[in-house]
């Protein structure tokens, strides 16, 4: 069967333009995001108890600052733990009625994971989800520099897809 013939029509060139499909490459950010840029828009405040102090004092203060965990430091600054909510409900189920006395050190989490301010937020999310734990200390040079949660990293993570989504919208209107 013959084929038609189809004239030019203004704007044809005789080389044929070469199509570029979308790739995972082209379609993933090349810079991955880092803790240091988390904190720069979070901040760097972190809640800090002493082991001394005791479960009740460490309660009053994550009910008054609304938060899930506290960095526990010695008087140097030195990094000493982490008490979470889950530690103290740990031990509020194996000691009833005898908990809020009862002094940090006893109940915190020593050995503690850490990150670095340059480490990448997908880095940190893998540690926390595979350690099951939500807060993670951010430390420089062994010096305390903020503290990162699961839910920042999926607020700043959701945050960085609606601007990516707003900048596409804003390519195909205009």
């Amino acid at each position: 069967m013959p084929t038609s013939y189809q004239a030019p029509t203004r704007g044809d060139t005789h080389e044929a333009k070469k199509s570029v499909s979308q790739s995972t490459q082209s379609n993933i950010k090349r810079d991955a995001a880092t803790v240091a840029e988390l904190l720069k828009s979070k901040g760097r405040t972190v809640f800090l108890v002493a082991p001394s102090d005791t479960i009740a004092t460490a309660v009053n203060i994550l009910r008054d600052k609304k938060i899930g965990a506290l960095v526990v430091t010695t008087s140097d600054g030195a990094l000493a733990g982490i008490l979470s909510e889950r530690d103290i409900v740990r031990k509020l189920a194996e000691t009833p009625g005898q908990t809020l006395p009862q002094l940090v050190a006893e109940n915190m989490t020593e050995n503690v994971i850490t990150c670095a301010p340059d480490d990448t937020l997908i880095t940190v999310l893998r540690l926390m989800t595979e350690g099951k734990f939500r807060h993670m200390p951010v430390l420089a040079d062994g010096k305390l520099q903020g503290m990162v949660t699961i839910g920042d990293v999926v607020t700043y993570r959701l945050q960085e897809l609606e601007h990516e989504a707003l900048q596409l919208k804003q390519m195909i209107v205009g």
